[in-house]
């Protein structure tokens, strides 16, 4: 059932397990528990739709690199709201210890991450190992004029579903369900902790009303983001006055993102015409592209991050702000956008803007109103010789020829505990403290992406593709700075209490009942988007709660 918390007269009674956030990590988390008959109680911060109320929330302090407000969405599906969908299973070289970090290392075995992510694929729409193989997408890599045997790099497939999940909708016949109850505009504030009962009781709930509520339930998870899962533990109380979680005051640090921007560009000796594989395609079911990263073994015997680079192909349009203001109304047009597909099912469809790979600028998560829509249409008629050019070949099978590509960088982060999430002396609407987020790349993120330019630039030459034009060592101030939208790291698990805030159950250590869902709990981030691991851990966490609560095994930590 869904409730409007503000006007609900009968609130959920005393629940199994409740859930804080209906984004990916809260939503599966949902859907995988329905089968097992526990009452289970979502809360939701936002509303079904964007509020602003809900966006006045989304704020944060940051120091460094800068936190989007559309990367913390408050309505229900959270960040899926707004994602491009893409997916890709972390490689070995992000689970296994490594050295350079101390030895830290997930505490999950890779083969069982690996049944997880077919788990994710066959109930919740991403893409299973076969997709992203010799069979599925990779077999695009014969296609085109670019099929280069790199010495020096690998290849590492990205992928998204054709319509990107979002999970607000996906999960609609779990918000309705009987055994399922989704409170909407339910902001917690904080968990209370009972010393009597070893435990956490019972949540503060404030509406939009200011009115504060009462939720009890035998277990809590956060799944709220990588932000705020470490602000509500920061912000509630726990054993030994310290804040819960946090006796080995952990909570927060080690934040990680993946910063990305374009830095370089490749000029081609000849013109390329196509590329599906490299420079993005959907494909039937799927869009995607292969980047390019180290070896993992030249990542360890080197010490460096799991970096990596994709190719963006220009064309004489690109950069054109009518084209994007023109994608950003039809994307809009899900009608139009469901034809096209159709029209195109059967047929390789190739990237004819970076504005279509659903990339999360400006422009397209702006809100908006009429006249923001109607400036939009404006955009595209004072700059329509372009979208006219653009249009002339994406709504026929013409190739343009592209003369070069531009470098866009995505970098692993090393967990450092100065990047970390804290409470500002700020306060949003419901007179919490905001969260400060303090975090910037290291001398060894540096040095990871600017080994693989190095290398890039190498196999440019020695297969005679082009030039490399422009590099990152003389760049000052840092350009790759931009806030990713993966935020990680801030509750992660492990054995061991010293370096960690969840034990390998995904159970926060000495709160007796309260776990952690999504990327927080991520101990090493790869270079991976993180929604398809985040789908995996909320299917294990599932199975887990279910052997907890119905079955009565002891919970540890």
């Amino acid at each position: 059932m869904i409730h409007d918390l503000s006007k609900a007269k009968d609130l959920p009674a005393d629940s199994h397990i409740c859930i804080v956030g209906s984004g990916p990590a809260g939503a599966i988390l949902a859907k995988e528990l329905l089968s097992t008959g526990l009452r289970v109680v979502v809360l939701e911060s936002g509303l079904a739709k964007i509020t602003s109320r809900g966006d006045a929330l989304r704020a944060t302090e940051s120091e460094g690199l800068w936190i989007k407000p559309w990367s913390r969405e408050r309505v229900l599906g959270g960040a899926s709201t707004t994602w491009a969908g893409l997916s890709s299973p972390l490689d070995d070289a992000d689970l296994a210890p490594r050295a350079h970090l101390g030895g830290v290392a997930w505490p999950i075995p890779s083969a069982e991450l690996s049944e997880l992510w077919e788990q994710a694929a066959r109930r919740h729409r991403f893409p299973g190992a076969s997709d992203f193989g010799p069979r599925g997408f990779a077999r695009l890599r014969s296609k085109g004029d670019l099929q280069p045997i790199w010495q020096e790099l690998e290849e590492k497939v990205f992928l998204a579903a054709a319509e990107p999940q979002n999970f607000g909708t996906e999960c609609r016949g779990v918000w309705e369900s009987k055994n399922t109850d989704l409170v909407l505009d339910a902001t917690v504030t904080q968990l209370h902790f009972d010393e009597g009962l070893g435990q956490v009781s019972r949540l503060s709930v404030v509406d939009r009303t200011g009115q504060t509520h009462t939720i009890r339930a035998q277990v809590f998870v956060l799944a709220c983001g990588g932000i705020e899962n470490a602000r509500l533990l920061l912000a509630s109380p726990g054993p030994d006055g310290v804040s819960l979680g946090n006796g080995q005051d952990q909570v927060g640090r080690c934040f990680m993102n993946h910063p990305k921007s374009y830095a370089g560009k490749i000029r081609f000796f000849d013109p390329v015409r196509s590329a599906p594989y490299f420079f993005g395609c959907i494909d039937g079911r799927f869009a995607g592209y292969a980047g390019l990263r180290l070896p993992t073994e030249r990542q360890a015997e080197e010490g460096l991050m799991n970096s990596y680079v994709r190719l963006e192909p220009l064309f004489p349009w690109t950069d054109n702000p009518g084209i994007e203001s023109l994608v950003t109304m039809v994307k809009q047009a899900s009608g139009f956008m469901r034809l096209f597909r159709r029209s195109r099912k059967d047929e390789l469809v190739e990237l004819r803007d970076y504005s279509e790979t659903g990339d999360d600028s400006e422009i397209q998560n702006a809100r908006r109103g009429f006249w923001g829509w109607l400036a939009l249409g404006f955009t595209v008629l004072i700059h329509l010789p372009g979208v006219l050019h653009y249009l002339a070949y994406r709504l026929t099978r013409r190739t343009a020829p592209i003369h070069g590509a531009r470098i866009r960088a995505f970098m692993e982060m090393e967990p450092r505990a100065e990047n970390r999430v804290t409470l500002s002396d700020k306060l949003d609407p419901n007179g919490q403290r905001l969260p400060l987020v303090t975090h910037d790349v290291s001398p060894l993120d540096r040095k990871s992406i600017l080994e693989v330019y190095g290398a890039l630039d190498r196999e440019i030459e020695r297969l005679g593709l082009g030039s490399l034009e422009g590099t990152l060592t003389d760049e000052d101030p840092w350009p790759i700075n931009q806030d990713a939208s993966h935020h990680m790291g801030t509750t992660r698990m492990g054995r061991e209490p010293a370096d960690s805030v969840t034990d390998p159950n995904l159970l926060v250590r000495g709160s007796g009942n309260v776990y952690a869902a999504g990327a927080s709990v991520f101990p090493t981030s790869g270079c991976a988007n993180p929604t398809y691991t985040i789908a995996a851990l909320s299917i294990r966490l599932a199975r887990h709660l279910e052997q907890v609560v119905a079955n009565g095994e002891e919970n540890k930590a």
